[in-house]
């Protein structure tokens, strides 16, 4: 008898539900969400890199130069008014 395999993200027999890590995910997810429709008003776009994020700009360029900031340096960045 064959089994189909179960479909990504689908919870096995054998693994065990950790809800306040399941939150911090969550959390995290929606804060990221959040700033990136704050970048987005802004005329921003929030990526994802492999060292943290990057707010890039109208013209494909990098904020600061940087790639590699954290959540709350974007959260930072975008709480100072725009000049």
């Amino acid at each position: 008898m064959n089994r189909r395999p179960a479909r990504p993200g689908a919870p096995r027999s054998n693994e065990i539900f950790d809800a306040p890590s399941a939150n911090r995910e969550m959390a995290e997810k929606l804060t990221r969400e959040t700033l990136r429709r704050q970048a987005r008003t802004r005329g921003l776009e929030l990526r994802h890199t492999s060292y943290g994020y990057a707010l890039i700009d109208s013209e494909r360029q990098r904020l600061n130069g940087r790639n590699d900031l954290t959540l709350d340096e974007v959260a930072k960045h975008l709480a100072v008014p725009p000049q």
